[in-house]
């Protein structure tokens, strides 16, 4: 019988959608965990680092083990977890006589799932038949910009509509999406980028010169994104006078949606352009933004500077995962989940290089973007240094 990889595709496309639920959820509910549970912001602000941490944790165990355990086991545990993790949320902090106990639980439990999403739907998508993948790939990761728009605007509708002290049941209905993704990834057609045994080593992809510019990428990738992102709702307070909170959902909604929109006119339009160059070109765009948010003192060229750095970087990290995995055949899972640490690592690293030196300059979030400039020039001189790499080999 004719398999239907269309069927893989949708699968995936929810799990990007899962992961942006888990990512961005709990985020719009941290005043409602300070005033209702009496949790203090200090331990509030270590919920995202649990989830990111988690993560990591992840990326580094499923490049030694998911090959073993199975494509199709990890990916329906990810559902799993994110689901419980979800629904949790519901239940599990009043179960404690710290709430925050119970919380922080069901976030590690659903940042197990969104690491194992974020690690196998990559490469369980290379491995499909398709043609032009990486036009395939990119359209795959713009699900997770519009489910982070989605669920970020859905769920304030439900607040507005219901009241903010329903958020249990919106976890509860947020939770449904990868419980109903559960019968999808355990029945589509799943392949595997390497025969088992087949696949290299973390070591020898290590003595590979290859990789490390890749992991160079990535990780430039992950910085050059967020640490514009996590500041996006600083410059839309600034540039339009809004509430904290209303800034916090504006900014990242507007960052969300020009990102997905780069990711969607690359996958209509990328079987006639060169991905290495329009990713050059992507991180000249990047870089001006970054210019232009640390270098002007009118708060909407600011604010410009921000959504469209959002464009700029939606390539960035779908782009590197396709320019390398065909000249690293053999990479397999380990270098799928390599490449997401570096990812996750420039993500956590970039954010608080920015923020650092922001509060050593006199809390002047201008100088703390201009050292912020330095990861989309690395990411451009690293595409120059793997154009003539390559040609060199070829």
């Amino acid at each position: 019988m004719r398999k239907n990889y269309h069927k893989t595709l949708f699968a995936c496309y929810l799990g990007f959608i899962t992961q942006a639920i888990t990512a961005n959820f709990v985020p719009l509910l941290f005043l409602k965990f300070h005033t209702d549970y009496h949790i203090p912001l200090g331990r509030i602000a270590l919920i995202p680092t649990a989830f990111f941490l988690t993560q990591l944790l992840i990326d580094v165990f499923c490049a030694r083990f998911v090959d073993a355990i199975g494509y199709r086991r990890s990916v329906v545990v990810s559902e799993i977890a994110s689901g419980l993790g979800l629904a949790g949320l519901a239940v599990v902090p009043d179960l404690f006589a710290d709430p925050f106990v119970g919380i922080l639980l069901c976030v590690v439990v659903y940042a197990i799932g969104s690491g194992l999403i974020e690690v196998l739907v990559s490469p369980i998508v290379e491995a499909c038949p398709f043609e032009h993948k990486d036009t395939v790939m990119s359209l795959l990761h713009s699900f997770y910009c519009w489910g982070s728009v989605g669920v970020i605007l859905l769920s304030t509708l439900f607040f507005a509509l219901f009241g903010i002290e329903r958020w249990k049941i919106l976890a509860c209905i947020w939770a449904l999406l990868p419980l109903y993704n559960i019968s999808n990834f355990a029945s589509c057609p799943i392949e595997h980028l390497t025969e088992k045994g087949e696949g290299m080593s973390i070591r020898a992809l290590f003595r590979t010169p290859l990789f490390w510019l890749a992991i160079v990428l990535m990780v430039c990738a992950g910085a050059s994104e967020l640490s514009m992102a996590q500041w996006a709702s600083a410059y839309t307070e600034a540039a339009l006078g809004l509430s904290k909170t209303m800034g916090d959902l504006v900014g990242p909604c507007l960052f969300a949606v020009a990102m997905g929109v780069s990711r969607v006119i690359y996958a209509k339009t990328g079987t006639k352009m060169d991905l290495t160059r329009f990713m050059i070109g992507s991180g000249v765009l990047c870089l001006c933004c970054y210019l232009m948010a640390s270098l002007s003192s009118n708060p909407v060229f600011g604010l410009l500077g921000c959504v469209v750095c959002g464009f700029s970087v939606g390539i960035m990290w779908p782009g590197t995962i396709s320019i390398i995995s065909p000249r690293l055949p053999q990479g397999g899972t380990a270098l799928f989940a390599l490449l997401a640490m570096a990812g996750d690592l420039g993500g956590a690293f970039g954010p608080s290089l920015v923020g650092t030196v922001t509060q050593r300059t006199g809390d002047n979030l201008r100088s703390g973007m201009l050292v912020g400039s330095i990861f989309p020039l690395v990411l451009i001189v690293s595409l120059l240094l793997f154009i003539r790499t390559t040609h060199k080999a070829g």
